[in-house]
């Protein structure tokens, strides 16, 4: 079913480096799990090499380019004879295109930081991520002086390459970008179907791009992955020749970017993961993986309180209350008083006095601030349909200002964090007069590189960043897990179990400290008395509940209200809860293994994993009215263990906890016995 543990990348990642091999016209590109190579600037195949799997049957250029009204094609090569598969005895008659930009050199180098980063929380890793590059240089067949390159990184130990295209003009005269594509795929068709699909199974690869806008997700909420047609492709099998077999990658409108001479033009940057298994499961470690070597800010995932108020005397309070119960963070929410576009030294005075009193007692404080799903007014919002309904246009002159105004304000307050919410979610603006971009077709490439910039600033800056939007790869912290909003005015029996099949549904394209959840102390959109959690002390159960549903998952939630804890036993359920998090916090927020979704009619579970360390750890909740006992399989494939295991089993009180051991069958699953108590969670460990 999976690879053997020892050549198996999720768990022991091959020693091989990744490298440019040069075997005299061709190069090839490899790290030990994956290859592309090259003739001639052409790319004859991308290959998983510890599988042999062809994920290339085609030739199709690097890229290309729409300058001026005219499609120009980056390298490759013409004359196959057959697109279902490229048979290498083709290559010598096959020849580049005269029309194309042409092949003339190559560089190797090593990987570059996208953007400087400075890691918070004790966060460890490589970056950039290890590896090698290699550039494709080609000139224009026309027009002299017009430069294209294509830069590829391949990373050591997954399966992962990275590429961006740049146009360069050394010409006389200024030559408009109208579109390009940056990456192009003639790839191995997921299913060969004779009929027409209703929904198509795609190859087994996985694109994510630093241009990415409106939607939560990791690499599936992209709006620059289209699945073409190849109606050049004859010999496949569906009738009607519409197979999705072509990957291109490349903006939705634009870029109509124009580059003057001397000038210089990068797209943005794809990343692409070559899976080696249909199995969902497996396929979302790899992702996980992945996001966590491009972007591992993501693991900076701090406990917050969503503070409620600005008062001077209740927000010290809270801080102070924050510091003791073992919190990170302070937020000041939405609905505080809060306003971060005010750079008034009134304002900054007041909200800097709040800054160095957390910083004071060991925390880190920041804010919420609005951007889209709102009107300024007909001279500064989109031209066109908005996806929250209204929205400014981020070119307009109040767009300039509010940026200005917001690293102003982070700058001179000294605050930690920005929630950005309702961020660039792609609004193209059809405004003539905003002085920011030209028209519709330039509006989405440059409002979204103003946020970009402004991303990357508040990383090299160590500014935590909470944005509901798919904004990681420009350096984001986290989003929401995914969840429906009214769902925390609900009942608070029933938010435990929307919590929990939230964290499961949300934790397949995301690593758990990549999002985050919500516990209402006070009132949030409806729902009244049922739904909070306000008096602390009366509803000290399913506080801590939904506390153990969101750290039992490694997903933080913001804790919203104006204090944490309005009585002595409150404060002690908050340290023990919190200390018991931070106990096992090293695996809480380690990779997840789905076992069991949350129903309301039996127990629920998830497993966490380690590979590199060799452990796991089972949390199971019993959300009915009774005690249950169970005996579960439990997966340990993922851990790396074999054999046998040691197990440690217990509740968060710290007391009564039972070691054990368990055998492990030749799939490397373990047969545990469980007793949780009505309503509550019950958590083991192996190592």
């Amino acid at each position: 079913m999976f690879p053997f543990l020892s050549s198996d990348w999720l768990i022991n990642p091959p020693a091989v480096h990744a490298s440019v091999a040069e075997h005299g016209d061709r190069l090839v590109l490899s790290n030990g799990l994956i290859a592309r190579e090259f003739l001639r600037g052409a790319t004859i195949s991308l290959r998983r090499e510890d599988t042999g799997e062809e994920f290339l049957r085609a030739v199709r250029p690097e890229a290309s380019f729409t300058l001026d009204g005219v499609a120009t094609p980056v390298g490759g090569l013409t004359g196959q004879p057959d697109l279902a598969y490229l048979n290498p005895d083709w290559l010598a008659a096959m020849k580049p295109d005269p029309k194309a930009f042409r092949f003339e050199s190559y560089e190797i180098g090593a990987t570059v930081a996208r953007f400087p980063w400075k890691p918070e929380m004790g966060v460890k890793a490589v970056w950039p991520p290890k590896g090698v590059s290699l550039t494709l240089r080609f000139v224009h067949p026309t027009i002299k002086g017009v430069r294209a390159e294509v830069r590829y990184e391949m990373y050591d130990g997954m399966p992962v390459y990275g590429k961006r295209i740049s146009l360069f003009n050394d010409s006389p005269k200024p030559v408009k970008i109208d579109s390009f594509v940056g990456d192009t795929l003639a790839a191995v068709e997921g299913e060969s179907v004779v009929d027409d699909q209703a929904r198509w199974r795609l190859p087994a690869l996985s694109v994510a791009t630093d241009y990415s806008f409106g939607g939560m997700g990791w690499a599936g909420a992209n709006k620059t992955v289209h699945w073409e047609t190849d109606p050049a492709y004859g010999t496949q099998v569906n009738y009607s020749l519409t197979t999705p077999c072509v990957l291109e990658v490349k903006p939705p409108l634009g870029p109509a970017q124009k580059i003057g001479t001397g000038g210089r033009f990068d797209g943005f940057n794809s990343f692409l993961l070559l899976h080696d298994s249909d199995d969902r499961e497996r396929q979302s470690l790899g992702l996980r993986k992945m996001a966590r070597a491009l972007a591992p800010w993501v693991a900076e995932s701090p406990l917050m309180l969503h503070l409620t108020t600005i008062d001077r005397a209740k927000a010290f309070a809270a801080i102070d209350q924050a510091a003791e119960c073992g919190f990170e963070m302070v937020i000041l929410s939405f609905g505080s008083g809060l306003n971060m576009e005010d750079v008034s030294d009134a304002n900054i005075a007041k909200m800097k006095a709040l800054a160095d009193h957390a910083h004071e007692k060991g925390l880190r404080l920041g804010g919420y601030s609005l951007l889209a799903s709102r009107s300024i007014g007909p001279e500064t919002d989109i031209v066109g349909k908005a996806v929250f309904g209204n929205s400014p246009c981020i070119g307009s002159a109040w767009g300039q200002r509010y940026f200005a105004n917001l690293k102003e304000f982070l700058e001179r307050t000294g605050f930690d964090l920005l929630e950005h919410d309702g961020s660039y979610p792609g609004d193209p603006c059809a405004s003539t007069k905003h002085p920011g971009h030209n028209g519709l077709e330039d509006s989405q490439w440059t409002q979204h590189a103003v946020v970009a910039e402004f991303y990357n600033w508040c990383r090299e800056k160590g500014i935590h960043l909470n944005v509901p939007d798919n904004y990681f790869l420009n350096g984001s912290n986290k989003t929401g897990i995914g969840y429906r909003e009214t769902n925390w005015s609900l009942p608070r029996a029933q938010q435990h179990i929307h919590a929990r099949q939230h964290f499961y549904d949300g934790t397949w394209d995301k690593a758990p400290t990549m999002g985050w959840g919500f516990i209402p102390l006070v009132e949030y959109q409806g729902g009244g008395s049922a739904a909070t959690i306000e008096p602390l002390r009366k509803h000290i159960d399913d506080y801590q509940g939904l506390l153990l549903d969101h750290l039992g998952y490694g997903v933080q939630p913001c804790v919203r209200g104006p204090r944490l804890y309005d009585a002595p036993e409150t404060k002690e359920m908050l340290l023990r809860t919190v200390g018991w998090f931070k106990a096992h916090r090293a695996m809480l927020e380690s990779d997840v293994i789905h076992l069991r979704r949350a129903d309301g009619r039996r127990m629920d579970a998830v497993l966490h994993v380690d590979a590199k360390h060799r452990k796991g750890m089972l949390l199971v909740y019993n959300p009915t009215g009774k005690d249950v006992s169970e005996t579960i399989d439990v997966p340990l494939y993922y851990t790396g263990l074999h054999g046998s295991a040691s197990t440690i089993s217990g509740d968060t009180s710290g007391h009564g906890e039972k070691k054990g051991k368990v055998k492990l069958d030749e799939f490397r699953n373990a047969r545990v016995a469980v007793e949780v108590p009505a309503g509550q969670m019950r958590w083991v460990t192996f190592g």
